[in-house]
């Protein structure tokens, strides 16, 4: 028999209880108000952080303390901390405690959530917790949930189960060198998130594929334009297969007229798809359960929990009426995949294209039971309240003007120096503001741009975010201000 080497193991249990501890104290630190100590922006330059890393792994074992260091002086200065207060920028999000707490409880016990028999609790456990929140959000009984990583991944997905039902036998034959597949249209908004085009681009359709159709004077879909752009495609022998509205747009928050895009999908016999992947949550909101109008018809339907639902990046909530549709498009399952229980259980690798699966679900629900529904509702009302005070010093201010309406808690604005006039240099002048707010390390947001402007945005989610927080932001706007017209 072959002598086998020394069992070298994992790392003593007491080194990890002790280091384990200082890390806790670490985190509690940090979350109970370290982090505002720290620039919500990185303060670093490209390349800064990779030079002071060594260039190969290290040979030796080396005391976790060395590694905790390194951590604080290296790693550290180059986050930008998401979890910070003062983190204004693209949208809402927090990392909370409980959220926290269940990751790392799934890391400690690192199960892969493929099949059911890989891990009854994390299968089971995902399905009650997806089913909770379309009970929260009243959507219907049929719809049937699972966890992907992103709304982007939800929606590539979405789309490849919308080609599927197009009964086009690209599963079997796929869509290279065939004369008689014609090219697939998926339709969406100008406003949509660029994840409708990535899918197409993941899945064969092309730029080409993605047709955008123009917004309103609120930002949604524009619906006569999309169905003349249906007509249009069908008359060139395109086929439609599938339209993306958007609830939240990534711009604006804006709300795509859902209903009349289902009515559209429904005489045209296409999949209709709802990105809600920030707005979602909102609807957990009894009075602002509108949002949602017509998303009961959508045949898929995602939001991302780690976005406005206080969960540690990532977990992604995708739901569609048609669950055997993507199995349809998935399922593949090889002998060394069968079990006494395939066909009788959930097997949640049937849904998607991922074969290892995260146990996501856990820190979700350690979310929703530490928070309660109605303790979710108080913290989305509050943000809404602290973005409509906002706006509204906005809309009072005589150099500041509003660009979007404000449905949910993300306000779209812009400067109006009295001395500019020039489209381009109004621009500019608002790209340096945000810099010069930016570089006081206290608040970080972001921009885009509506009908050719540049459009400052300020996207309140963090559970940490508070009225003075927001005051302070509007202190530096108008510093800001102030400074750049003078010079």
């Amino acid at each position: 028999m072959t002598e086998l080497p020394t069992h070298p193991g994992d790392i003593d249990p007491e080194i990890f209880r002790k280091h384990g501890y200082q890390m806790v104290d670490w985190i509690a630190d940090f979350l109970g108000g370290g982090v505002r100590d720290l620039p919500v922006l990185a303060q670093v330059e490209p390349g800064e952080v990779k030079a002071k890393l060594p260039q190969s792994m290290p040979e030796k074992p080396e005391d976790l303390e060395l590694v905790w260091q390194d951590f604080l002086s290296t790693v550290l200065p180059g986050v930008t901390h998401w979890n910070h207060p003062g983190f204004l920028a693209y949208f809402g999000i927090t990392g909370s405690g409980p959220g926290i707490l269940g990751e790392l409880l799934s890391a400690a016990l690192n199960v892969n959530g493929m099949l059911w028999r890989t891990s009854p609790a994390a299968t089971e456990l995902e399905l009650v917790v997806l089913d909770w929140l379309r009970r929260g959000l009243e959507l219907p009984d049929d719809f049937f949930g699972h966890l992907t990583d992103t709304a982007s991944v939800s929606t590539l997905l979405a789309i490849a189960a919308a080609r599927e039902a197009a009964d086009l036998d690209i599963r079997e034959r796929g869509m290279a060198g065939r004369s008689d597949l014609p090219a697939l249209r998926v339709y969406t908004s100008d406003q949509a998130h660029s994840s409708i085009a990535k899918a197409c681009l993941t899945l064969g359709l092309g730029l080409d594929g993605v047709r955008t159709i123009r917004h309103d004077e609120d930002f949604r879909m524009d619906v006569e334009a999309l169905r003349a752009a249906i007509a249009e495609d069908r008359a060139n022998g395109h086929k439609p297969i599938a339209v993306a509205a958007t609830v939240g747009t990534t711009s604006t928050t804006s709300v795509d007229p859902v209903a009349e895009i289902a009515d559209i999908c429904a005489s045209e016999d296409l999949w209709l798809h709802v990105d809600a992947a920030y707005a979602g949550s909102a609807a957990l909101l009894p009075e602002r359960r509108d949002a949602l109008a017509g998303c009961e018809r959508a045949d898929s339907f995602v939001f991302n929990p780690h976005k406005w639902l206080f969960t540690p990046i990532d977990a992604s909530a995708l739901y569609t009426r048609r669950p055997e549709v993507f199995r349809r498009a998935f399922s593949l399952v090889p002998e060394y995949l069968t079990t006494p229980h395939t066909g009788s259980v959930v097997d949640l690798m049937d849904y998607g294209v991922q074969l290892g699966r995260r146990f996501r679900a856990l820190k979700l629900w350690w979310v929703m039971r530490a928070f309660g529904l109605e303790g979710i509702r108080d913290r989305l009302r509050f943000h809404i309240a602290l973005a409509a005070e906002f706006a509204e010093w906005i809309d009072q201010h005589p150099l500041f003007e509003r660009l979007a309406p404000v449905p949910f808690s993300v306000v779209c604005f812009r400067a109006m120096p009295a001395d500019l006039h020039d489209p381009e240099e109004i621009d500019n002048f608002n790209m340096e503001l945000m810099e010069h707010v930016n570089a006081s390390g206290s608040i970080y947001f972001s921009h885009t741009k509506l009908n050719e402007k540049v459009a400052l945005r300020i996207a309140i989610g963090n559970l940490k975010t508070t009225a003075d927080d927001i005051a302070s932001c509007r202190e530096l706007l108008e510093k800001g201000l102030s400074c750049l017209s003078t010079r």
